[in-house]
């Protein structure tokens, strides 16, 4: 038989308490700040290697790029100088090394559509239903959609 082994105390395991960890506003922040730094790199580079790469993360000293293909990572490695200065200027002479990675790129999220106006057909049937509805707030709720019509008296 093996002899028992000592288990870590419980609170080492399992999840941290909230107050233990870092806040929302300090990686919204951080997340910020990598923005735009990435944008102020990209703009040293020639279009079509911004367009396929971008900036993940400054780490330790380092300042690590994101490639979408092993082509455009050896392109933008030929940019290393630039970009090393670029970072040091911004970050206070604290980037040292320069790594780039082949990933597929986030996407980046597109502007919201603008929704489509509500038909006069769909707002006489907002009205239709909420004429059959006993519930006073739920019949409000549908004669306020209703309202959004693009022709509001159909």
């Amino acid at each position: 038989m093996s002899p028992r082994r000592h288990r870590p105390s419980s609170s080492t395991c399992g999840p941290k308490p909230a107050a233990e960890c870092i806040g929302l506003d300090a990686i919204a922040k951080r997340a910020r700040a990598l923005d735009e730094l990435d944008e102020r790199l990209r703009q040293l580079l020639p279009p079509a290697v911004a367009r396929e790469t971008r900036l993940a993360d400054f780490r330790n000293g380092r300042i690590i790029f994101l490639a979408s293909s092993p082509a455009w990572a050896s392109r933008i490695r030929l940019h290393q100088a630039a970009l090393l200065a670029a970072a040091r200027a911004a970050l206070g002479g604290t980037v040292e090394h320069f790594a780039v990675k082949v990933a597929p790129l986030p996407t980046v999220p597109q502007e919201p559509t603008k929704p489509k106006p509500l038909s006069t057909v769909a707002a006489r049937h907002l009205r239709a239903a909420a004429d059959t509805l006993a519930d006073p707030e739920l019949r409000a709720l549908y004669l306020d959609l209703a309202s959004m019509a693009t022709d509001p008296d159909a």
